[in-house]
């Protein structure tokens, strides 16, 4: 049987760390956990929250793990809530944290026919405003369960993380008749490495030592965006 040769590509972004300078999750939380609005305790940074020693702990320890047990903290909120809370955090704490290289990058990769998409362990709403304001075409991120419009605490599965972002990018590809090849996949962290390892164009992109590391053994291109 006769298969067409995919010929349309996609560029794959990873968020916290290489589009955005905070961490989305820990931000998302805390303001989650105090239910103040993110107007009344910005002034209180994403860089304090990440510094909790239990969340700190569980995220260097296992992501998976971490996200389960973050994700529980969501259950009991309605999604109207959640929705304004989600917009304030754009505003307040995700717009100023991208990186001032980011849109450029994004651009470059619209101008070489790439279809953009945003790959996440983030929430989806939560991620929402800011593919919006970046231009993207698509959005992988984790989906909160909600029952007759309250959170349950629980992420539909498989959980996006790790080597579970290569297993989606793969079935992304897939699905839209994309090549994987030609796509190319940006992150700044080793727990990324299937991601970027899947398809045929990887790029570290602030990367930590682990993967400051793999990117010079692989020969695969370095970018500071910070």
């Amino acid at each position: 049987m006769h298969h067409e040769t995919p010929q349309g590509k996609a560029a794959f972004f990873d968020v916290d760390g290489t589009l955005i300078s905070t961490n989305v999750v820990h931000a998302y939380g805390y303001y989650a956990m105090n239910e103040g609005t993110v107007r009344g305790i910005v002034g209180r940074t994403a860089a304090t929250v990440a510094s909790i020693p239990l969340f700190a702990g569980l995220n260097l320890v296992d992501r998976k793990v971490f996200n389960e047990f973050f994700y529980r903290k969501y259950a009991g909120f309605t999604q109207d809530r959640l929705l304004t809370l989600t917009e304030d955090l754009f505003e307040d704490v995700i717009k100023p944290a991208i990186f001032p290289r980011a849109k450029d990058l994004i651009d470059e990769a619209r101008r070489s026919k790439l279809r953009v998409v945003l790959v996440t362990g983030a929430l989806d709403f939560t991620m929402a405003p800011l593919a919006r304001h970046l231009g993207a075409d698509d959005l992988i991120a984790n989906k909160m369960q909600f029952v007759g419009g309250i959170a349950t605490g629980k992420v539909i599965p498989p959980i996006i993380e790790g080597a579970n972002k290569a297993n989606v990018i793969r079935d992304y590809c897939d699905k839209h008749g994309l090549s994987l090849i030609k796509s190319h996949a940006y992150s700044d962290s080793a727990s990324d490495y299937a991601m970027l390892a899947v398809v045929g164009r990887p790029t570290a992109v602030n990367p930590d030592l682990r993967l400051r590391a793999l990117a010079r053994s692989y020969n695969w291109p370095v970018l500071d965006l910070r």
